[in-house]
């Protein structure tokens, strides 16, 4: 089923399977700012990371001592949601609870809440975890929305540019496995504190900016006018594109990451995971504004 949010500046349309973002389109030249899931580099427009961000070591974890697999990004980009009823005519919300399946992969029971709110030339992502379970909760949660590159050529020698902030920034690198390693990297930017997307800009993978290094990336075009911006009070954020001519990148602000390389410990002890009581609600939301309407 496929829900539309609608103002006189923008389209919104999101899918109820993996409460998935399809399009986010102008009304009045009818751009579309939303990659649209091409298979040649990446068949995903926008999914939700749940209940793992990333890869797993080994594509295992332990839980209460027993192993589980699962694949990259967890479970739910793929589950089919519940619409919600009775919700304003400005937002759409989608709900996932825990059942036998799921409970197969990931031994506890939830809620997860995943809701959107348009409203003028900004566009509200909105979480809510709530743990039905009797026992504490282990989780991550995050965003992986991919944005087309307004006027792409893939001849451009720079697509667009970030800005993030004025300071130094460390990425982490992915290593073995799509893990981490304990190597870090400078990211560089240049002398308006800007980071050209270029050839070579992922060609370690993605950049992964951790210990709240960020919360805000705006994204501009090539011609360095505004474009977009993503806020938000995530620990980290990651940038990425698949290779060096795909016409689009995502920014991922993120409520957990990837295993660093060689972890093979419980479930709760792994690296940027939220903890939540029997009972407790777990909140998170990010903004995306759309600068040049």
């Amino acid at each position: 089923m496929i829900q539309t949010l609608h103002n006189d500046l923008l389209t919104v349309t999101i899918s109820s399977h993996g409460a998935e973002l399809q399009s986010i389109e102008q009304n009045r030249s009818h751009y579309q700012y939303l990659w649209q899931g091409d298979k040649t580099f990446w068949g995903r427009r926008s999914p939700v990371l749940f209940p793992i961000v990333g890869a797993l070591w080994q594509g295992k974890f332990l839980m209460d001592g027993n192993e589980y697999a699962m694949g990259q990004h967890g479970f739910a980009r793929d589950c089919d949601f519940v619409p919600m009823d009775g919700m304003p005519d400005d937002e759409a919300w989608f709900m996932l609870e825990s059942n036998d399946e799921t409970l197969a992969k990931y031994p506890r029971r939830f809620r997860l809440a995943i809701g959107y709110r348009l409203q003028e030339a900004r566009l509200d992502v909105m979480w809510r975890v709530v743990n039905t379970d009797s026992v504490p909760m282990d989780f991550q949660i995050g965003a992986h929305p991919a944005f087309n590159y307004p006027e792409f050529s893939p001849s451009d020698s720079v697509h667009g540019y970030f800005q993030m902030g004025f300071t130094p920034l460390t990425s982490q690198i992915i290593e073995r496995q799509g893990c981490i390693g304990s190597e870090t990297s400078a990211v560089a930017v240049d002398n308006e504190y800007m980071l050209p997307i270029s050839a070579s800009t992922f060609e370690r993978d993605a950049i992964i900016l951790a210990n709240s290094q960020v919360r805000r990336v705006s994204m501009l075009t090539k011609h360095r006018t505004p474009y977009l911006t993503l806020l938000f009070n995530a620990p980290l954020v990651g940038l990425w594109s698949p290779k060096p001519e795909a016409p689009f990148v995502c920014i991922e602000p993120w409520w957990g990451r990837a295993d660093s390389v060689g972890y093979e410990g419980e479930f709760a002890e792994r690296e940027w995971v939220n903890h939540l009581e029997p009972g407790a609600t777990f909140e998170a939301s990010y903004t995306i504004i759309f600068d040049d309407l």
